[in-house]
Protein backbone atom coordinates (compact mmCIF):
# COMPACT_ATOMS: atom_id res chain seq x y z
CA UNK A 1 0.00 0.00 0.00
CA UNK A 2 1.63 3.25 -1.45
CA UNK A 3 1.84 6.49 0.80
CA UNK A 4 -0.76 8.65 0.76
CA UNK A 5 -0.79 12.53 -0.18
CA UNK A 6 -2.08 13.39 2.83
CA UNK A 7 0.80 11.91 5.27
CA UNK A 8 3.98 13.15 2.15
CA UNK A 9 2.26 16.59 2.76
CA UNK A 10 3.08 16.40 6.71
CA UNK A 11 6.32 14.74 6.56
CA UNK A 12 9.88 16.83 7.11
CA UNK A 13 13.18 15.28 6.99
CA UNK A 14 14.26 14.97 10.51
CA UNK A 15 17.33 16.37 10.12
CA UNK A 16 16.94 19.87 8.57
CA UNK A 17 12.36 20.07 8.93
CA UNK A 18 12.76 20.70 5.05
CA UNK A 19 10.88 19.04 2.42
CA UNK A 20 10.77 15.68 1.24
CA UNK A 21 9.95 13.70 -1.75
CA UNK A 22 9.11 10.61 -2.68
CA UNK A 23 11.62 8.05 -5.06
CA UNK A 24 10.54 7.15 -8.22
CA UNK A 25 10.23 3.40 -7.37
CA UNK A 26 8.28 4.44 -4.54
CA UNK A 27 10.93 2.78 -1.97
CA UNK A 28 12.11 5.72 0.21
CA UNK A 29 11.79 9.44 0.63
CA UNK A 30 14.47 12.31 -0.36
CA UNK A 31 15.44 15.07 1.45
CA UNK A 32 17.10 16.83 -1.70
CA UNK A 33 18.61 19.31 0.85
CA UNK A 34 20.19 17.29 3.02
CA UNK A 35 20.73 14.62 0.38
CA UNK A 36 19.45 11.94 2.59
CA UNK A 37 17.16 8.75 1.48
CA UNK A 38 14.96 7.98 4.15
CA UNK A 39 13.46 4.00 3.44
CA UNK A 40 10.38 2.68 2.98
CA UNK A 41 10.38 -0.94 5.12
CA UNK A 42 7.16 -2.56 4.98
CA UNK A 43 5.43 0.37 4.23
CA UNK A 44 6.07 2.78 6.84
CA UNK A 45 8.95 5.17 6.58
CA UNK A 46 11.72 4.98 8.51
CA UNK A 47 12.47 8.37 9.55
CA UNK A 48 15.25 8.15 11.82
CA UNK A 49 18.79 10.15 11.03
CA UNK A 50 20.90 7.19 11.91
CA UNK A 51 18.90 4.98 9.11
CA UNK A 52 19.31 7.40 6.20
CA UNK A 53 21.44 6.63 3.18
CA UNK A 54 23.56 9.16 1.98
CA UNK A 55 22.50 10.35 -1.58
CA UNK A 56 24.19 12.06 -4.38
CA UNK A 57 27.84 12.21 -3.16
CA UNK A 58 30.87 10.75 -5.19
Amino acid sequence: MPLSKDLLEILACPKCKGDIRLTEKEDGLICDRCKLLYPIKDDIPVMLIDEAIRIGEK
